[in-house]
């Protein structure tokens, strides 16, 4: 058993898949001698050399359609983009390409490439650098979609996505990247797994990413005042756990779904949806969602706290749905 964080179980994800197998390689901005503008990739270039850990230029469009093509042609290529922000821009070689051409090629063509991604909020990037995009990839047929939040998800969700010979789209959250915590497998953990980080009896919160944290704290406070919260982190967005989601519905019989994305049009709408579809008779109560704000993100901090879904935020939402 080892003690990593969230960035060094996905640097020691990369490494070992890039050991066992030369055709995995690692290219973006600055992911080479600068080790990644978060320090991701630090001491990959020296292990693996310049044809394998390579810097690209400042051009989403190119890094995805690099890892596109190479995919296509033999080799698993880990494609970086700094900011999901900027993910809008290679939407076009991601979505219409990417995405359709196993399908559009009637499975001639296998796309084993993975899109690493950062996002979320809390460290004063703005509006250009801090939003949660996940809904955008979700809503495309062809991808795959995962959200980790430990380091022991992000090192097995992170070989998982690497072995598979679909388009996965790897979100990281910024702010998690620091949080530590045991790694005792390094095996794979498979896509469409969810995980309960917390068992309860009351209320079922489904969380992913850095809301996970929040998630647990919120249920630490409620069990306080005597409310027993489940914590449920599905991991991969697509394809998603719906039978561990219905599992617990059957048991808390309330749903709280909390992500960082802006509310309108988000990712925890299409859960929400799925559970007052598919879970009807299983609820007591309709889902809430606490999301961030729809507006842009700010920059001042206390204005930045506002947008965010904070802990007392999914306190007060579980409140309130019991008293309904």
């Amino acid at each position: 058993m080892k003690t990593m964080s969230v960035m060094e179980a996905i640097r020691e994800a990369m490494s070992i898949r890039m050991r066992e197998d030369p055709n995995v390689l690692l290219f973006g901005e600055d992911v080479g001698k600068f080790g990644g503008c978060f320090g991701v990739s630090a001491g990959m270039f020296d292990e693996f050399g310049p044809e394998r850990v390579r810097d690209t230029p400042i051009s989403e469009g190119a890094i995805i359609g690099a890892a596109t093509g190479s995919a296509a042609t033999g080799l698993r290529p880990i494609a970086e983009i700094m900011m999901d922000d900027f993910i809008t821009v290679a939407m076009d070689q991601l979505v219409n390409n990417a995405a359709f051409m196993h399908y559009m090629f009637g499975g001639k063509i296998e796309l084993p490439m993975v899109v690493r991604t950062v996002n979320g909020a809390g460290v004063q990037g703005a509006a250009q650098h801090c939003k949660s995009m996940e809904a955008w990839l979700t809503h495309v047929p062809g991808l795959k979609v995962v959200f980790p939040s430990t380091p022991q998800d992000a090192l097995g969700l992170l070989l998982a996505s690497i072995d598979d010979n679909n388009p996965v789209v790897f979100f990281e959250h910024k702010v998690a990247y620091g949080q530590k915590g045991e790694v005792s497998s390094f095996d794979p953990i498979p896509l469409g797994k969810g995980d309960i980080k917390k068992e309860g009896s009351d209320v079922t919160i489904i969380a992913y990413g850095y809301q996970v944290f929040k998630a647990l704290d919120a249920a630490e406070e409620l069990e306080k005042e005597g409310i027993s919260a489940e914590v449920l982190d599905p991991r991969t967005l697509y394809p998603l756990d719906k039978d561990l989601i219905a599992q617990s519905v059957a048991k808390t019989h309330n749903v709280v779904i909390t992500s960082e994305e802006f509310k309108r049009g988000g990712y925890a709408g299409e859960i929400s949806a799925f559970v007052a579809e598919e879970l009807f008779d299983s609820l007591d109560t309709p889902c809430r969602r606490v999301c961030g704000l729809n507006t842009p993100i700010p920059f001042t901090p206390i204005l930045e706290d506002q947008f965010l879904p904070q802990t007392v935020d999914i306190v007060n939402a579980v409140k309130a749905q019991r008293e309904s």
